[in-house]
């Protein structure tokens, strides 16, 4: 189903070739005065240097073209030059019906479908997730969602960091502490323990602690640093040997994989965020030496100072951008080697034709290297997009990085429990839902505070995680949007006990200027779900939907729908209550939350 703005713009150009003017001046808008008009053209302004007439002229012209036109209500030419446009009622309304008996709720789906993967989440094994975690998971789930709502191919891969210095210091950590277990024998050849040496918690304080030991106090004496030293050394090795295949480390990695993948998916789960991977960095370490080798062959790659580099400026940077490091002069690799192994992985099992990863902004110039690496030396060809999509700061009312009271890095888990106690509270206050419902209806409305509080910010932008504010009934947050969604659901449910029955109701033109507002809005859902997706901006879903929900309320509050005597109007604002519901439940999916019955 075509977005009506496409629809109106389509009678414009005819208007604009009927008035013997080009149709490509003839895109309309929606207007930005809509105390005056609700759509707006400013194609006569474009228009008066290739004619050499004056644009009020021009857009005279073109009015005189609309006025029997079975679109418009109004189409008036304004000094200097504009063009003011308004719908007839049964235009809009005739969308509305289309609209309500479309699945889709008139979203187009993409002519050509893409298969995109979304590197998000990020998180390292064998530590907790936190609130730094927080909008990577929840900005990218959207997108993963807004892109499978278009008809895309859309694979989310949460791409963990499981090869690294940390694993070393887990398993020296380890072997101070059960020196005894098989994993640290070497002549062992028995089948190891299926079950872990370890729980969830053991391991996230065994980790802090080893990496701990590594570092020094400013007034550290010699044998301390000696200490740390030397146990930073015993780590490196034991890293060394894991990824050169020492077969007790690898059975004892394989331990800390699943014990804390499994908690971060239970943790992921409350956020309703799902990944199609759970690859890491593990799996692109076949596809490195390959890949560095290829590098070296086709002269791309040389060394400087004993390390492998490759130059990825370009001449019309505008400030520095250095070499891309592949390999250190110790032959380790680093993040950028493993992530463009990675995209040598994605590429031979995808084929993608963009990926994109949702990361904080500050990693900006890793992935400009990484980008270019790529593209110089034919990791990806010119036809695949690489997008850095980079978030900004969650910060608490201070200004600062979101704390726990104790000036603490937040655990995920606890701000959910938080935000979820607070609308426990708020909820039995309300005396809305009955006791047994209400620790449920608390997370559901949790979840939308958290997502859409972060959600309607823009993604590049830092914001302020305001506990108090996000978790309001009122204002731009996500209980609000809940709200208004019950209260529709509630006078639907309330007309079924009359007897009505919404899925047979059909609207008729709208009888006051709210309600024909309310269908204007409607009206653009298809507009700003394709839109949105294009410019990776959830917030615009959620400036959207806010926008729906206070139209809906100020149409609700002006009239007096379930009290109406004449029952074909009765049925009509029916029908249209039904469709509000359906596109608000539809945006808050795609955003990653639903709605209770009650609240």
């Amino acid at each position: 189903m075509k977005k009506i703005l496409d629809l109106i713009t389509e009678v414009t150009e005819e208007a604009f070739e009927k008035a013997g003017y080009d149709a490509k001046y003839a895109r309309v808008t929606v207007s930005n005065r809509p105390d005056l008009c609700e759509y707006q053209c400013n194609g006569a302004m474009a228009a008066k240097k290739e004619y050499k007439k004056a644009p009020i002229q021009i857009a005279q012209d073109i009015v005189a073209q609309m006025q029997d036109s079975a679109v418009f209500e109004k189409a008036e030419a304004v000094m200097p030059g504009f063009i003011n446009l308004t719908l007839k009622k049964e235009y809009v309304t005739e969308y509305m019906k289309q609209m309500a008996a479309d699945a889709d709720l008139a979203v187009e789906k993409a002519e050509d479908p893409q298969t995109i993967m979304i590197d998000y989440g990020g998180p390292n094994v064998a530590k907790p997730l936190h609130v730094g975690h927080l909008r990577s998971a929840i900005i990218g789930e959207s997108i993963k969602r807004m892109g499978r709502r278009l008809g895309h191919k859309v694979i989310g891969d949460v791409h963990l960091g499981d090869w690294g210095l940390q694993m070393g210091l887990i398993i020296t950590e380890l072997a101070l502490r059960k020196p005894e277990l098989p994993y640290f024998d070497e002549s062992f050849t028995g089948e190891y323990p299926e079950e872990a040496p370890f729980t969830i918690s053991e391991l996230e304080e065994i980790y802090p602690t080893a990496s701990g030991k590594t570092k020094c106090a400013k007034d550290a004496s010699e044998e301390e640093i000696a200490a740390a030293a030397a146990y930073k050394e015993q780590a490196l090795k034991a890293t060394a040997d894991l990824q050169n295949g020492r077969r007790g480390y690898r059975a004892l990695w394989q331990h800390i994989i699943n014990v804390s993948v499994s908690d971060l998916k239970k943790n992921y789960r409350r956020l309703d965020v799902d990944f199609d991977l759970w690859n890491g960095e593990s799996d692109a370490q076949p596809y490195i030496a390959p890949m560095v080798q290829k590098m070296k062959e086709d002269g791309y790659a040389y060394e400087d100072q004993g390390a492998l580099i490759v130059d990825v400026k370009e001449e019309k940077d505008q400030k520095e951008v250095p070499p891309c490091m592949i390999l250190k002069s110790d032959g380790a690799a680093l993040y950028t080697t493993t992530d463009l192994a990675t995209i040598v992985e994605r590429m031979q099992d995808y084929h993608p034709d963009e990926i994109l990863y949702v990361v904080d902004k500050r990693q900006e110039m890793h992935f400009i290297q990484t980008f270019r690496c790529a593209r110089k030396t034919g990791i990806v060809d010119e036809n695949t997009k690489l997008t850095f999509l980079g978030f900004g700061t969650m910060n608490g009312k201070d200004g600062k990085p979101f704390k726990t009271r104790e000036g603490g890095v937040m655990r995920l888990e606890n701000l959910i429990k938080d935000i979820n106690e607070e609308m426990f509270r708020k909820i039995v206050e309300n005396r809305s839902v009955k006791d047994k419902e209400a620790e449920h209806t608390a997370e559901m409305v949790g979840l939308s505070a958290i997502k859409y509080g972060d959600l309607s910010n823009q993604a590049s932008k830092d914001y302020i995680f305001d506990v108090d504010r996000f978790t309001s009934f009122e204002g731009n947050t996500g209980p609000y949007i809940l709200y208004t969604i019950v209260r529709i659901k509630s006078i639907l449910s309330r007309y079924a006990e009359q007897g009505g029955n919404a899925a047979e109701a059909e609207m008729i033109d709208a009888a006051s200027d709210a309600e024909k507002k309310l269908m204007l809005h409607l009206s653009r859902y298809n507009e700003i779900m394709a839109g949105a997706f294009v410019e990776k901006a959830p917030h615009k879903i959620c400036a959207y939907i806010y926008e729906l929900s206070n139209n809906f309320n100020s149409f609700y509050h002006e009239t007096r729908i379930l009290a109406e005597e004449n029952k074909e109007q009765q049925a009509s604002w029916i029908a249209l209550l039904d469709l509000t519901r359906r596109v608000l439940e539809d945006a808050i999916a795609v955003l990653g939350f639903a709605a209770p019955e009650r609240m």
